[in-house]
């Protein structure tokens, strides 16, 4: 299944409740935190509620840090 790095870029601070809401159900918790979560329509769908507060490419599983 492919994966989604994304990274929270902007601050939730004055940002409508229901952005908040979905930066939490993201699993994001701190501000440039990057999560890897699945490529799926759930997690497009939330990023497309907020992309000007995140930033995102694909996740390649065998590469190094």
């Amino acid at each position: 299944m492919s994966k989604l790095e994304v990274t929270l870029t902007r601050s939730t601070a004055s940002r409508p409740h229901f952005h908040r809401k979905i930066v939490e159900a993201l699993g994001f918790r701190r501000l440039n935190e990057t999560r890897v979560l699945p490529d799926n329509e759930a997690t497009r769908g939330a990023i497309a509620k907020i992309p000007h507060m995140l930033s995102w490419k694909k996740h390649e599983e065998g590469a190094k840090s």
